[in-house]
């Protein structure tokens, strides 16, 4: 008997949809969103004034080859600009990896805690997503070698990882990328690279290099603040690029887009205020809520992870209430399971000061939520 109406894959409907931050506070109380790790600094000027002048042209496609944006990337890191692929952000890329070399019966893994975008990338192209438990909230390389079987095609490793903000160092990568069977696929998603300070970290770029089956993506949505335009690019063997291209959307990244991206590229003081903002208040939230009694992942990215207590009163989701009536927005972690945990983007000044003095409050239970 035929259905009544047109009916998805079954795959897709198995798909545990997307669950963005919380991004509105309750009528009355001044809104500090700190939940989808977007810079406080906002977008370049530069970039801001390159995106008002796409308003005189919309009636025109842009360029579907992104070629300048392309361009101006590998002027940025020394690459060459035919191995750069542009995205509509990085989740845009992603999807397009996993539809390009996945297919029913395939598998791919991730890590326990990793992006839950990889999963959804996985299960939209049919194939299997298998999770790799990880070691005190950090990929296990050997556990994730250990998972390879005849059907894996693809590993997707975030470095630095969202939401725990903890990082591979380069040398465990590399050992990664050399226990791959050589037609599997490793995907370092980089997308907090430029705020690690650490000399034993590496986005990628180097094993790309040397590599032909390792792919890196990169965003514009967090160090260089243009979220809202859905910017991303993936560094690849020619022979990645060329597949991924054959189904790429045509005009997938929009001509306001690449403008700013360019022009946000050439602004290093802008960068570089961001990154120093950064390294200040990361470290300033890490300590003071260390002092709360709670605990704190390091990280090395522009959040932290936020444990609380299992204690009744204490708990993450009755600090997300108490927060959240205070115009304090952090990110609930159930969709990582990992609901005992907030995480918090770093702030300005006024939203950081403020998230610690309502946990001081809340964590001395003399509070009124």
């Amino acid at each position: 008997m035929s259905a009544k109406r047109p009916v998805p894959r079954a795959s897709v409907m198995a798909i545990e949809a997307y669950q963005p931050g919380k991004s509105t506070a309750p009528a009355g109380v001044k809104l500090h969103k700190l939940s989808s790790n977007e810079t406080p600094l906002g977008p370049s000027p530069k970039a801001v004034e390159a995106f008002q002048k796409v308003a005189a042209k919309l009636e025109l496609y842009p360029d579907g080859s992104s070629t300048r944006l392309r361009e101006a990337i590998a002027a940025k890191y020394g690459l060459d600009a035919g191995h750069i692929i542009c995205g509509n952000g990085s989740d845009d890329l992603l999807s397009l990896i996993s539809n390009t070399y996945l297919e029913p019966g395939d598998e791919a893994i991730y890590s326990q805690y990793g992006f839950v975008v990889y999963p959804i990338a996985i299960q939209a192209a049919g194939a299997k997503p298998v999770m790799v438990p990880e070691k005190n909230l950090t990929a296990d390389v050997d556990a994730i070698l250990a998972a390879v079987t005849p059907k894996t095609k693809i590993v997707f490793l975030a470095n630095p990882n969202n939401p725990t903000g903890v990082y591979l160092p380069f040398d465990e990568v590399k050992r990664l990328q050399a226990g791959l069977p050589p037609h599997v696929l490793l995907v370092l998603d980089a997308a907090y690279a430029e705020y690690v300070r650490r000399n034993d970290y590496a986005s990628g770029v180097e094993l790309v290099g040397t590599s032909e089956n390792v792919i890196m993506t990169r965003t514009f949505s967090k160090i260089h603040g243009l979220a809202a335009l859905r910017i991303g690019w993936a560094y690849a063997p020619t022979h990645v690029i060329d597949a991924m291209n054959r189904i790429r959307g045509a005009f997938n990244v929009n001509s306001a887009a690449i403008e700013a991206g360019i022009a946000a590229l050439a602004d290093d003081a802008h960068m570089a205020k961001a990154l120093d903002h950064n390294d200040r208040w990361l470290s300033w939230l890490t300590d003071e809520l260390t002092k709360l009694g709670l605990s704190v992942t390091p990280s090395v990215a522009n959040f932290l992870l936020v444990h609380f207590p299992t204690t009744p009163g204490k708990t993450a989701k009755e600090a997300d209430a108490f927060l959240t009536a205070r115009g304090l927005i952090l990110r609930r972690l159930e969709p990582y399971h990992l609901a005992g945990a907030l995480r918090l983007t770093v702030g300005d000044e006024e939203a950081n000061r403020k998230v610690v003095a309502a946990l001081t409050e809340f964590m001395k239970g003399d509070a009124r939520a």
